[in-house]
């Protein structure tokens, strides 16, 4: 590779400055600073990396049984072979015979005697010293060296502008006392002895992440973190939004609650009231609420929907996926329509007549109501006077979407309330980090006659049986899911399985309607199957995950998920929430197929112990990291580099303090600390 295509490619993975450089930090260590005879290196036997080197005496491309190139070494004391499944004319010239070379590999025993396979090779002088630290070995992409990051970061680190960018400006006062007993190194120390750890250091907490090295830049990170998100919470307040009170004439909100055939529970009471004092505030409402599957907040955003349309403002409710929002939609139209409320429905599946027709009334604003998919962000959807954004399953978005829509919905007058909801409850340590901007309410209780669900786990061997049981559930006049098992690599046989599975058990219970739904049919296919579900005209519906959220049939008591080892946590948490929503006694069965990972056996273990949300989301936490349930892995950039939430969670109530006090007392530094760490990626911390 040319020097002058060394920069472009660093470019490409964003290093870029000396600050980038510095901050790409080891993803492990080699230990090059021992030596070994070759009798010593094969002496230390098999599963230990070991480094040595001597004089090539034979170099040869051998065909048996594959093609392969087989490089002698000799020192005083033994010879060792080198075997290359894999190699270039480049790497045979390296070799040459009579050229001195440095390796390093396991050595174990081969056809031929000892060997090492695709060793690391250097070709040095016999009397070449030895490196005084750890070899870092850095995260890198397809086509770059080792040898080209380690040589652009040592350069890096010599750079003068880097003194600066690393400049210890933290007040030390403020470090002591935040953090007492501490021995961690400054900022530039800390990074420097990351890149070029001595000999002696010790590798394990290198690799754990827990060395004070490690934890001063853990720390540092987190501390723009948190200090981003309280400035973006003071920001917003700053911000004017339309003022939502309770109106007291007759109104929409009043209206909806006569109209809905329940009382609301003490908990929807609860955040209904909190969610009310918010568009009361003539700053933009920036909440999130919480609850379980099935535990009524589409109810809580109805009421907000009613205050703000109560006021003449339209209110627009966004969902990730066309059957949940079509569920909104129709659920909505249900309560509103009697009320005289327009409700506009718009997605990507609409006839272009259709589109135009919503858009039409969405922005003259006789649509006060809007309902829809990721279509409601599109370019050409322009609100009249839009009060109130509701985000059903927020983190499924992506954190620039939901930007897009906070960012469209602004004006120089106003900005629109927002509301997010999530039946997949946040960990502890990922609302103290990624949601600390919002203001979180629970709804911690599940409405009346709502029973919990059993779940069994079941081998799939016993599939005939658990086909009979359905059988003698579905004569009581039950109605059941059968959910098919996730196949992500394929759509198409994922489809493919839902038909085998439709037309097996449509031969299995020739006395019951099955019926057949799945991401491929038209929206109105998927649509008139559901609601030929919904009124028990099919008593056996077999779906693929589309069923996952938003499908309410109280009839329906029994899941089957086949294959449920491939589903993650909280995909089986979701759809075991479709049933147990009437008042018979209900039942999720887990399927699963032999042999099982340890991983797949511990999940569906805690399933079945367990229907708490919240264990299940730090299950799922520990498991997927923050990026997947934050949909921050949908706007291609990580939020936090070096911590992990679940090993640092102590840092992070240090980190918020820290962000208090630096706030309050050293707004200056604020700036600095922020361009250091942040950059252009400060703004997903508002989302």
């Amino acid at each position: 590779m040319t020097t002058k295509q060394a920069p472009s490619t660093l470019q490409k993975m964003g290093l870029d400055s000396p600050m980038a450089l510095a901050l790409h930090l080891p993803a492990r260590y080699e230990d090059e600073t021992e030596l070994l005879t070759i009798e010593e290196a094969i002496a230390q036997g098999r599963f230990n990396s070991a480094q040595t080197q001597g004089v090539v005496i034979r170099n040869q491309v051998l065909f048996r049984p594959r093609r392969q190139m087989v490089v002698t070494i000799e020192d005083d004391t033994e010879t060792l072979n080198l075997r290359f499944l894999n190699f270039y004319p480049s790497q045979q010239k390296q070799m040459a015979v009579g050229v001195n070379i440095r390796v390093r590999g396991e050595v174990r025993e081969g056809f031929q005697g000892p060997e090492m396979v695709h060793p690391t090779v250097r070709a040095v002088a016999p009397d070449a010293p030895l490196p005084a630290s750890l070899t870092p070995v850095y995260p890198a992409s397809v086509g770059v060296s080792q040898t080209i990051i380690r040589k652009a970061v040592t350069q890096a680190l010599r750079d003068p502008s880097l003194q600066d960018s690393l400049a210890e400006f933290l007040p030390k006062k403020l470090m002591v006392e935040m953090l007492p007993g501490n021995d961690w190194p400054n900022l530039q120390a800390a990074i420097t002895y990351l890149h070029q750890p001595p000999a002696d250091a010790n590798t394990q907490a290198l690799l754990d992440r827990t060395h004070p090295a490690w934890r001063r830049v853990q720390f540092e990170e987190l501390l723009a973190q948190q200090i981003s998100l309280k400035r973006a919470h003071a920001i917003r307040r700053e911000r004017h939004a339309p003022s939502f009170p309770k109106e007291k004439k007759q109104s929409f909100e009043e209206g909806l609650l006569k109209v809905l055939p329940f009382k609301l529970t003490q908990a929807q009471e609860r955040v209904w009231s909190e969610i009310s004092h918010d568009l009361s505030k003539s700053f933009p409402m920036n909440r999130l609420l919480q609850g379980d599957v099935g535990s009524g907040k589409t109810v809580v955003a109805a009421l907000a929907a009613a205050r703000v349309m109560d006021h003449g403002y339209q209110a627009a409710i966004m969902a990730p996926t066309e059957i949940l929002a079509e569920q909104h939609y129709l659920k909505m139209k249900e309560w509103f329509e009697p009320l005289g409320v327009q409700i506009a429905w718009l997605s990507g599946s609409l006839k272009v007549k259709e589109k135009r027709h919503a858009q039409e009334a969405i922005e003259n604003g006789k649509a006060q109501l809007i309902i829809g998919t990721h279509a409601l962000i599109q370019e050409s959807v322009s609100f009249a006077k839009l009060g109130l954004a509701v985000i059903d399953e927020q983190h499924r978005f992506g954190v620039r979407q939901r930007l897009e829509i906070q960012q469209r919905v602004g004006s120089e007058l106003f900005y629109c309330h927002q509301l997010m909801m999530s039946a997949t409850p946040i960990p502890r340590t990922l609302a103290m980090t990624y949601y600390a901007d919002l203001d979180v309410s629970v709804i911690d209780e599940l409405p009346p006659g709502r029973k919990p669900i059993a779940t069994k786990v079941v081998k799939a061997s016993r599939r005939d049986e658990v086909i009979s049981g359905l059988q003698s559930w579905l004569s009581k006049g039950l109605q059941a899911y059968w959910v098919c098992p996730l196949i992500e690599e394929s759509e198409v046989l994922q489809l493919q399985t839902a038909v085998e599975s439709f037309e097996q058990l449509t031969q299995a219970l020739p006395d019951f309607k099955v019926g057949l739904v799945h991401g491929r049919l038209k929206a109105e296919e998927k649509a008139a199957v559901m609601a030929a579900f919904k009124s028990n005209e099919i008593q056996l519906l077999v779906a693929t995950t589309v069923i996952e959220v938003g499908v309410d049939v109280p009839n329906a008591a029994l899941m089957v998920i086949e294959h449920a080892e491939r589903f993650g946590y909280a995909q089986i948490h979701q759809l075991r929430g479709r049933v147990g929503r009437g008042s018979a006694d209900s039942v999720c069965i887990l399927m699963y197929a032999e042999p099982l990972s340890l991983a797949a056996k511990e999940r569906l273990q805690t399933l079945r112990e367990t229907s708490d949300g919240f264990v299940i989301a730090e299950r799922d936490l520990s498991l997927r990291g923050p990026g997947e349930l934050l949909g921050a892995k949908q706007s291609g950039d990580a939020m936090l580099r070096f911590v992990d939430l679940q090993r640092d969670a102590w840092l992070i109530e240090l980190a918020q303090q820290a962000a208090e006090r630096l706030l309050a007392e050293h707004a200056d530094l604020v700036e600095r600390h922020l361009e250091r760490w942040l950059g252009s990626r400060a703004e997903f911390l508002k989302a």
